[in-house]
């Protein structure tokens, strides 16, 4: 009986773990950019359009069948370039035919005048009567109008002859071509194909009159030619170089509330396309120092907006106050400190406290 005691202190005597200790978290790996203080002008942005400064839409402007397109479609064509050709033959043919008239009525005004002279030398005579002097006279007039007729039936017979070659009035790019040889074109056609300057090209964006009062104006009086224009395209690059500001409208949209205004921008490789739709940036006041970090590192809930700073090896939360945009970039107006490791790239996995592993960046997209 007294082993028997002994077994339950035994047994509690022996420990058998209840489960398996929890495994610390793993870092998490992210991208990191150090909050830059820069100098930065507040900006203003607003949706635009890329229009071409010459615009051509080439229609026919003889009736005829078309004998050869002469271009090839999306190339860049020379000013004067043939397009089209249409087929000549029968505007040759009227060519001659009232070429034929002129020299016909010019020889009825060489006989008129004959005859004219010949009724005065009459009138001299007993032989002559004034009326016939008259005729004469009237013959004459007539025959000298016969000729400005004819003469501008042939000019008219020559210009449509000229209209059977159809060129381009502007240098270019082309477009697709909407009627092909063999077809019968005329006026009525509508529009064969169209030709757009590419060098310099036209942003055009609507302003509100509020931001138009705001930002243009510079010590009571507005100089917007002077202001620089950013372009930046629907995947987020920013357009290498600068427009000014060349035109704003005489009016204000009534049913919006906006003056369209325009910029000229240059385009010497080809990345602005007539039509393209763009972000315009606005910078309107000179420039002051702030942090500036990337676009891509903004976060929003509820709360507000904030950004993930690395601190300790740990993702931190900072409530932050963006201001305006730097290119692909935006500027802090408070919640970042310059220098601070702001996590750009793989916030999806990212929690408040969680470690994480930080690969600082260089510092890219600057406008």
């Amino acid at each position: 009986m007294r082993r028997l005691l002994w077994l339950p202190l035994v047994a509690a005597a022996i420990s058998f773990p209840t489960s398996a200790q929890q495994p610390a978290p793993q870092a998490v790996p992210v991208t990191t950019f150090a909050a830059e203080l820069r100098p930065v002008s507040e900006t203003k942005g607003y949706v635009g359009r890329i229009e071409a400064v010459e615009r051509v839409e080439i229609r026919a402007r003889v009736t005829g069948y078309l004998d050869a397109v002469l271009y090839k479609e999306g190339e860049t064509v020379k000013q004067g370039q043939p397009l089209y050709r249409i087929e000549q033959d029968l505007f040759k043919a009227a060519v001659e035919q009232t070429q034929g008239a002129v020299d016909g009525a010019k020889a009825s005004k060489k006989l008129s005048k004959v005859e004219l002279e010949r009724a005065i030398q009459m009138m001299a005579s007993t032989y002559g009567t004034a009326q016939k002097r008259d005729q004469a006279l009237a013959a004459d007039e007539n025959a000298a109008a016969n000729i400005l007729v004819a003469q501008a039936n042939l000019d008219t017979a020559k210009i449509n002859l000229g209209y059977t070659d159809i060129t381009s009035p502007i240098a270019g790019k082309i477009g697709r071509t909407k009627i092909t040889k063999g077809n019968v074109v005329s006026p009525d056609s509508g529009v064969l194909t169209t030709v757009v300057s590419e060098d310099p090209m036209y942003v055009i964006f609507p302003v509100s009159q509020r931001d138009f009062l705001e930002v243009h104006r510079e010590g009571g009086k507005v100089d917007a030619s002077r202001l620089e224009v950013t372009v930046q395209f629907s995947n987020g690059s920013v357009y290498s170089h600068k427009g000014r500001i060349n035109f704003i409208d005489v009016s204000v949209e009534k049913s919006t509330d906006t003056i369209t205004v325009r910029a000229t921008i240059p385009n010497p490789d080809d990345a602005l396309v007539d039509g393209q739709l763009v972000r315009v940036s606005i910078g309107t006041t000179k420039p002051q120092e702030k942090i500036v970090i990337p676009q891509s590192a903004l976060l929003a809930d509820q709360q507000g907006t904030y950004v993930f700073a690395v601190e300790d090896g740990k993702a931190v939360v900072r409530r932050v106050v963006p201001g305006g945009e730097v290119g692909v970039n935006i500027a802090i107006d408070s919640g970042v400190k310059a220098g601070e490791q702001i996590i750009v790239e793989g916030l999806q996995s990212v929690k408040p406290g969680a470690p994480v592993q930080a690969s600082p960046m260089l510092p890219e997209g600057r406008s």
